[in-house]
């Protein structure tokens, strides 16, 4: 089929012609990037003829539906309800197609070894350092049943199966906070009912991952359709949040056992002796006391001996600093100094250089200073859960908590997707929602029976995989620059080999690694928070109740909706927020076993309660995907 077009075209048409060409950024940034002329002019054909072939498509696909129409055809209501495996087979048919090229695009092109070096050294810091902090939680939570060398292992299996068999490639799965509080419920319900944990964790586990391939069969993710921008970014809000709460929860202990020791005080000597008297006192004298006390049992030797508050102090400055550099690296391509590929670089490997310079100065600079590092036992990892202790009423009630863990993982899995599937980030190659959490379901079973750690699709890593392989563009609108994306090098080399070096990474167990101070480890949640932010329309809509109405950002919906609707909106998702949070961290362990209702509760208020307030019309202008 050929479309009809005219012989000539006076210069209107000529200019209307070029200006669709160039309105494609990705058509742009491949011609910016042509080295020749014979280049340059072989892509802008490709592009045309490209563009000429969707043209005609489009144009058959409107005749076919007006045909249809006027002959009053059949639609497709019962295609849609017979859905048994459809999605699966409409993911892999998308998918399969691009196996190949998931490789290739990892190779070639201009900036591209750049940009995969940078991002695959990302991946690695981004992933094996929060895998040994959820290690150091999940052993305190668990007394040692799951630690750091399980945490890698199950990080390094789950993430390499996930990128050879995944639809999307630029998924990262973790081990979460909310996933450690879950463990820890086990193991409480364990030691309340005398049960083998490895056991009902494995049960849980298994029970979980079959809900989840009924979801996936059934295509349940078809309900995601319904989470709007709004239910994303509350969500997104929340992980910052739960970063912040992990890391300001490490230092307060860390104040607590050092700055605040027994030993710091001076009501904790005998007598009358105060903290001044202490501190002057000769050491043979304070020796004597503490052996004094020792021998009337009131204290402990660290207790008494150890007034550490410069670790305290220490712990701080490490923490901070990863998070002042590992930001302002980020930040870097921002400013005007040096040159643009320098400051891109940069901030390409702003965390890593944040994490090597601040260990290097907690664990040499101030090795005099005691700092907290993470204990390591090596033993047996791969141990077949012994599934036949449990009794009946056991498997009964990992049921049930097997169908709460699989709705957050469903809920954590498909945001994730739906984030980074996001129109804004310019993908081309299509999501696979249903198959990615069928292979999820797989790696969850998997991981259940040897008693390693459950791991999905987690924030904010995805989103910043997909930031790393972008290249970004910036806009400045009315003094306010933004930037957007352009193109995204959809690959699966960076997350297949940075997960092969976190498997390597078991041969520096526990030295060097344990030259990492945990108040790194916290500086690197911080880290992971404030860079989340980075495009986060609520955050930004909370801001601006701080801010003079002179000062608003142009941004569309600045211009659209009244000042009393943008604030109601916000409103309306802080509120969503709070309920989480008030779930999320409740002290009481069985309270957040309805966290993963409460996320997925989420969808029926923005869709049933949210439109009550607010106009449909504001709602498209707040809620829409616009940057």
């Amino acid at each position: 089929m050929y479309i009809d077009q005219k012989g000539t075209k006076n210069a209107l048409e000529t200019g209307r012609t070029f200006a669709t060409l160039l309105a494609d950024m990705d058509l742009r940034q491949r011609l910016l990037e042509a080295r020749t002329e014979d280049e340059f002019k072989r892509i802008l054909l490709k592009h045309t003829q490209e563009l000429a072939e969707e043209q005609a498509i489009s144009i058959r696909v409107d005749h076919g539906s007006a045909a249809r129409l006027s002959t009053g055809g059949e639609s497709s209501e019962g295609e849609r309800l017979c859905r048994f495996g459809q999605g699966i087979r409409e993911d892999l048919a998308r998918r399969l197609p691009h196996y190949v090229s998931d490789y290739k695009d990892g190779l070639t092109g201009v900036k591209t070894p750049q940009k995969v070096l940078s991002t695959t050294l990302f991946l690695y810091f981004a992933c094996i350092l929060p895998a040994i902090a959820f290690g150091v939680l999940n052993d305190h939570n668990t007394h040692g049943k799951i630690d750091v060398k399980k945490v890698i292992i199950g990080q390094t299996i789950g993430g390499l199966f996930f990128f050879v068999f995944g639809g999307q490639p630029l998924l990262i799965l973790l081990t979460t906070a909310p996933l450690s509080l879950y463990i820890k419920v086990i193991y409480s319900i364990c030691e309340d009912f005398q049960l083998d944990f490895y056991a009902m964790y494995g049960c849980v586990g298994l029970w979980s991952s079959f809900f989840l391939v009924l979801y996936s069969l059934f295509d349940v993710s078809r309900l995601m359709r319904w989470s709007t921008r709004s239910t994303e970014e509350i969500f997104a809000l929340f992980i910052s949040i739960a970063f912040c709460v992990d890391a300001f929860r490490d230092t307060v202990k860390n104040f607590q056992e050092n700055y605040y020791a027994p030993a710091c005080k001076g009501d904790s000597l005998p007598g009358n002796l105060s903290s001044k008297t202490r501190v002057d006192t000769p050491t043979n004298a304070n020796n004597t006391v503490v052996a004094y006390l020792l021998s009337q049992g009131n204290a402990s030797a660290a207790e008494m001996t150890e007034c550490n508050r410069a670790s305290s102090l220490l712990f701080l400055l490490l923490m901070f600093g990863t998070v002042w550099i590992g930001v302002s690296l980020y930040n870097f391509n921002k400013t005007p100094y040096l040159q643009a590929g320098k400051r891109e670089a940069l901030a390409d490997y702003s965390l890593p250089v944040a994490v090597i310079t601040l260990s290097f100065v907690g664990s040499y600079l101030f090795q005099d200073v005691t700092v907290e590092r993470f204990r390591y036992d090596d033993k047996n990892v791969f141990m077949v859960a012994p599934l036949e202790r449990l009794s009946w009423l056991a498997v009964l009630a990992a049921m049930g908590m097997g169908f709460s863990l699989s709705l957050l993982f469903f809920m954590d899995q498909n945001i994730t997707s739906a984030m980074v599937n996001n129109p804004c980030n310019k993908l081309k190659k299509g999501p696979a929602y249903h198959w990615d959490l069928f292979v999820v379901a797989l790696v969850t079973a998997f991981l259940s029976v040897f008693g390693l750690p459950w791991m999905h699709a987690t924030l904010p890593h995805s989103p910043l995989h997909v930031r790393g392989l972008a290249d970004v563009e910036e806009r400045v609108d009315q003094g306010h620059v933004y930037e957007i994306i352009v193109k995204v090098r959809e690959t699966r080399l960076t997350g297949m080999i940075s997960h092969f070096f976190i498997g390597l990474s078991l041969f520096l167990l526990p030295y060097p690694l344990a030259y990492i101070p945990t108040a790194v480890l916290d500086g690197l949640f911080l880290y992971m928070a404030v860079t989340a932010l980075n495009g986060n329309q609520m955050f930004e809509r909370i801001t601006l109740l701080f801010m003079e109405q002179a000062a608003y950002p142009p941004n569309h919906y600045i211009r659209r909706v009244p000042q009393r609707k943008i604030h109601q909106f916000t409103g309306c998702q802080v509120t969503q927020l709070l309920v989480m949070c008030l779930f999320g961290f409740a002290p009481w362990a069985y309270m957040k076993m309805v966290f993963p209702l409460i996320i997925l509760f989420l969808l029926p208020v923005r869709h049933r309660l949210v439109p009550q307030l607010i106009e449909g019309r504001f709602l498209e202008a707040l809620d829409g995907e616009h940057q």
